[in-house]
């Protein structure tokens, strides 16, 4: 599998998914034809104003250009997130 190396300057905004190349993510609303609930590994993270990403998903799929409005982090990439959030809190 190819894996892209993002653009140094692309990084999330506060209000955007932070993913990393590798992270598990599953989306929350059907995709060009991949169902619900489907898993998948990010390949791809990029964009300078509008973070999205490239993802290989379980049924074969690979689709981009996708974002917190179809897919959410799952397991290491959620707790990574979830304990960031909790220390930008304190």
């Amino acid at each position: 599998m190819e894996f892209w190396k993002p653009h140094s300057l692309a990084v999330p905004h506060t209000d955007q998914l932070d993913l990393r190349i590798g992270d598990r993510v599953r989306t929350h609303t059907e995709v060009h034809g991949v169902p619900t609930g489907t898993e998948g590994l990010v390949i791809l993270a990029n964009g300078f104003n509008w973070q999205r990403y490239r993802v290989l998903f379980d049924n074969g799929a690979e689709i981009g250009d996708l974002d917190g409005r179809q897919i959410e982090p799952i397991g290491r990439a959620l707790r990574r997130i979830r304990n960031a959030e909790a220390r930008a809190k304190r």
